[in-house]
């Protein structure tokens, strides 16, 4: 149980990873903690955490992977797919390099964040939850999908998976981007956001409670229209407002997270967006 001390390896300290670390180090634990940016290593080491330079790449994993897992009992997977513009490479591939170190290491546990990408949108904006058979339509999505199997249907340890929702917060939110665009697509669908102090506590609940071979969408219970919810937003930050396209009818899901509560019996802390983050 995560209330002795562990040692957590966490594949890819960024966003959330290094505030997940922070939170970790506060309750005792060890954390050993990758980054792909030389100049990250020492805000990593300034944090608490045992800093490592790796990278996965669809050909190879550059990086001393097997000194960053020696010892560790759980390990963290949090770095995006990355499969948009020019560089982007086989997120499948790369997590097929990484699988036999993790098979060779210590790591008895495998946390895997995942996206409800996974899920398939529609016109009904049907709620889905863990028991909906997923159908991505996004590259992103089909290759989550196949590396969340892939985790799962190894015996060499035991994976839970995590579908996130949009994450924002600390200064993130899609508002940001969205801000004076015009032709947006969707006016009509419902947001599915989590903020990262709820990411952030759902993780620690999911090691806290051991709830291993599980599997759990993270979604705040908040789904407002994207069109209203965007144009409060952008009001509330001082935005152009963005310009959806009424005429094409919109796509969706309604992301439900019935595990949260079932299997963890976590408490949303963030369940109002309508917030500066």
């Amino acid at each position: 149980m995560i209330s002795n001390t562990k040692h957590i390896a966490i594949l890819g300290c960024g966003w959330l990873g290094l505030p997940l670390a922070k939170e970790l180090i506060e309750k005792g634990h060890r954390i050993s903690g990758t980054t792909t940016s030389a100049d990250k290593l020492a805000i990593l080491e300034a944090a608490g955490i045992s800093p490592f330079l790796v990278e996965l790449t669809e050909k190879e994993i550059r990086g001393d992977l097997e000194t960053f897992l020696n010892s560790a009992q759980i390990l963290v997977i949090d770095i995006p797919p990355k499969l948009r513009g020019l560089n982007s490479e086989s997120f499948v591939k790369k997590i097929q390099h990484l699988i036999p170190y993790i098979e060779a290491s210590s790591v008895e546990k495998v946390l895997f964040i995942s996206s409800t990408s996974v899920y398939a949108d529609d016109t009904l904006f049907s709620e889905v939850d863990e028991d909906t058979l997923p159908h991505p339509i996004s590259e992103s999505g089909k290759q989550l999908l196949v590396v969340e199997r892939l985790l799962k249907a190894n015996l060499h340890f035991e994976t839970s998976i995590l579908r996130f929702g949009g994450l924002i917060g600390n200064g993130r939110h899609p508002i940001k981007q969205l801000a004076g665009k015009s032709q947006l697509k969707n006016p009509n669908a419902p947001v599915n956001l989590i903020h990262i102090d709820d990411a952030i506590g759902i993780i620690v609940a999911i090691l806290k409670k051991d709830k291993w071979g599980t599997l759990l969408n993270a979604v705040a219970p908040f789904h407002e229209e994207k069109e209203r919810y965007y144009e409060k937003m952008a009001s509330i930050y001082n935005l152009s407002t963005p310009i959806y396209d009424s005429e094409t009818p919109s796509k969706g899901k309604k992301i439900g997270s019935k595990s949260i509560n079932d299997i963890l019996s976590y408490t949303f802390k963030v369940k109002n967006l309508l917030i500066k983050v």
